[in-house]
């Protein structure tokens, strides 16, 4: 039977009452934002360039909490989440009472459409829901999580712009089909790509994921690529940078 919970060099995740199990791409998503934060917070405070400084965090749809713990690890940010599905809020809350910060970490219960936040937050992720209807399971907690039954992507946005500061940044995970319209549509809220990095399994397959960082500050925006294995089937070196500090065995 395989283990019921995926152990990280700092924490543990427990996922077995989650609609959504931890994969790959959300870990690569979790290292690349906490990567982004730090980079901007060292460059705030060098005073090279005006960044944002990451203070206040939201991540809309928490599953297991594992984007709020990869976070948590790598800034001091005081960093909220919320959850519809009971079983994996309640997974996620035990995650995170476990993990060493959770004086910094709050969790609510709810739906992002209805709940009524007390603060808006300078910084927002998401792992939102993919596939809009197609390949849906028979698991209904598992279709929430995974489809536009819960949060459509236009809804989503709405609620970003709504609880998004005026110097904020917003992180979102995708599938790669799904990337340029959902850009397209978040300069509708506000948003502007900042940075897109367009992710492949190996380097023998095509693009299947997108992470793109918004701002609502109009920048150049950064094209890049990330394959997670190489011909071998080695996680790349690009890869291994990005979750050295969060894998047991890299």
């Amino acid at each position: 039977m395989p283990n019921t919970f995926f152990q990280f060099k700092q924490f543990t995740v427990h996922q077995e009452k989650a609609a959504l199990k931890v994969s790959t791409d959300s870990c690569l998503f979790g290292a690349w934002v906490a990567h982004e934060v730090r980079s901007k917070l060292a460059q705030h405070s060098l005073g090279e360039v005006e960044k944002y400084e990451v203070r206040r965090v939201l991540d809309i749809g928490a599953g297991t909490g594992l984007l709020m713990l990869m976070l948590a690890q790598k800034c001091e940010a005081k960093i909220d989440g919320i959850e519809m599905d009971d079983p994996s809020y309640l997974q996620a809350k035990e995650n995170m009472d476990a993990s060493p910060w959770k004086e910094r970490l709050q969790l609510f219960q709810g739906n992002v459409k209805q709940y009524q936040f007390q603060q808006q937050y300078n910084f927002i992720i998401s792992n939102p829901p993919f596939y809009e209807g197609d390949l849906k399971s028979d698991s209904l907690n598992r279709n929430i999580a995974m489809h536009d039954e819960g949060l459509k992507l236009e809804e989503l946005l709405q609620i970003v712009d709504a609880k998004l500061t005026d110097d904020g940044g917003f992180a979102v995970l995708l599938p790669y089909h799904r990337a340029d319209q959902f850009i397209a549509d978040a300069i509708k809220q506000h948003l502007h790509l900042s940075v897109r990095l367009n992710v492949k399994q190996s380097v023998k397959h095509t693009f299947f994921r997108s992470i793109l960082l918004f701002s609502r500050k109009k920048t150049e925006e950064v094209i890049d690529e990330l394959s997670i294995k190489d011909a071998s089937n080695q996680y790349t070196i690009n890869f291994i940078e990005l979750l050295k500090d969060y894998y047991l065995y890299l």
